[in-house]
Order: structure tokens, then sequence, then C-alpha cells
């Protein structure tokens, strides 16, 4: 697995330009009228032609271990009860009960960056699959349209640098090995 400042595309968000291609290459595909003039990524496609849970518990232990509330004898008397855990005082106190947040906190952004990278490279692999069908697509196209007008040969040429670069990076982030596109 790479690093995540060796990836192209670090975030679902980053993938929206790929996601943008591939709707725009299948709306070419759909419609043999359409140009750049009516593309949903006009300046793309020129360019590319161109080139929580922790605190309630450490609330919930600061509350019950002292004088039972929370007035200032309360408090006191709570968080040197729970430095008293670890051989200290108050100050002790605070650290003990900070130590569930700081450890439930830890673990949930963990949890979450692990699920995150999980659907990212789904999205990736997704966006693989559907950028090479695309691509797959746009070339028949080129061939089967070799007399269209110059403006619609732009467009569909211009689609497909842009999804052969897609396809180049997603590979890259993939580490899928794969001949040139």
């Amino acid at each position: 697995m790479k690093k995540k400042n060796e990836l192209i595309y670090k975030n679902i968000e980053s993938l929206q330009p790929i996601v943008n291609v591939v709707n725009e290459a299948a709306s070419a595909i759909n419609d043999k009228t359409r140009t750049i003039k009516e593309s949903a990524i006009p300046e793309v496609l020129t360019g590319a032609l161109g080139a929580g849970i922790g605190g309630a518990l450490s609330f919930t232990a600061l509350y019950g271990l002292g004088t039972v509330g929370l007035s200032a004898v309360g408090i006191t008397t709570g968080l040197a009860t729970a430095g008293g855990i670890v051989g200290g005082g108050m100050v002790a106190g605070i650290f003990v009960l900070a130590a569930p947040v700081a450890g439930l906190a830890a673990a949930g952004v963990g949890i979450a960056s692990h699920l995150k990278s999980k659907q990212l490279k789904q999205e990736k692999e997704r966006l693989y699959e559907e950028a090479l069908k695309k691509h797959q697509a746009i070339i028949q196209t080129l061939k089967n349209e070799a007399d269209a007008d110059q403006k619609r040969l732009d467009y569909l040429q211009s689609l497909n640098i842009l999804l052969t670069q897609a396809i180049k990076d997603l590979r890259k982030d993939l580490n899928i090995e794969g001949e040139n596109v």
C-alpha cells in the first residue's frame, strides 16, 4: 500500500474530476452531435486538447468519584480520587480522567481512517474499471466517426487524452501493472 503522500488521489473528493470525465465520455458516446461547446467540462476538455464517546466517560467518572455532584468539593475530591489510582493527587487525576478520552479518540481516528482508506480504494477500483470501459468506447467512437467534423473529433480526442491520464494515475495509486493505455 502506498503512503498517503505518494498517492495522486488522496481522498474521495479528489476523484471528482475522474467522475466528471467518465460521465462526459458517456454523454459523448450517447450523443453523436455533442462537442466541447455542449460539454459540462469545456475548460478541462480544451485544456486536455491543448495539453466523541471518550468525553462522556470521563465526565461520568468525574461526577461519580468524588463527593457526588459537580460542586468545587465534588470536582476536587473526584480529581484527587482519580489521581490516587496512580499514586498522585488532583493534577494526576486530570491525566487519569483524560486518558480514556485520548485513547478512545485515537482509536476512533484510526478506525475512521481505515474505513476511509478502504472506501477510497474501492472507489478508485470502480472508477478505474469504468474509465477503462469508457476509454475503449471512445476509441471505438473515434474509429466509427472518422469522417465527423473537426469539432466532434477534437472533443472525442480530448476525452481520449483525459481518460488515458486518469487510467494511468489510477493504476499508479492502485499499484496495478499494465500495458500503456
